[in-house]
């Protein structure tokens, strides 16, 4: 084995460590459960973190190969990576097995946000007026 190469085990390790956070977790089961990709503006909104720590979430757990990015004119999306290995399909019924009770307020977030889109783009950035005015019904 050269030394860049990974010890086939530690895949393993990585993609586990990758979901022991309840950042990344909750990031996983949006993009299983409400849509299959996500941008980092959207997920600052949804999850009511900062870009910087969004951004590090993103980062791990494409470095753990469980997602993915791609570029759509100024937008970045994320992607669940679907493998068809028995392993990744065990970890998207894993994921999928949080309770949605346990994630209203992200659901009800996630949908209000994704509403915002404009035939499947995301048009609006991060804590931006549009949302600031939509989240403001919600309160009412």
């Amino acid at each position: 084995m050269e030394n860049n190469e990974i010890n086939p085990l530690e895949r393993y390790t990585i993609m586990f460590k990758a979901l022991s956070d309840m950042t990344r977790l909750k990031i996983m089961w949006l993009l299983l459960s409400i849509d299959s990709k996500i941008s980092v503006s959207e997920i600052i909104d949804v999850l009511e973190e900062n870009q910087y720590n969004v951004s590090k979430h993103l980062r791990i757990l494409k470095n753990a190969g469980l997602i993915y990015e791609k570029k759509e004119g100024k937008w970045t999306f994320y992607h669940y990576r679907t493998r068809n290995e028995k392993f990744d399909t065990e970890i998207r019924k894993t994921v999928l097995t949080i309770p949605k009770e346990l994630m209203v307020e992200e659901v009800s977030r996630c949908q209000k946000r994704l509403s915002m889109r404009v035939d499947g783009k995301c048009i609006v950035g991060a804590e931006s007026n549009e949302w600031a005015e939509l989240r403001g019904e919600e309160e009412c």
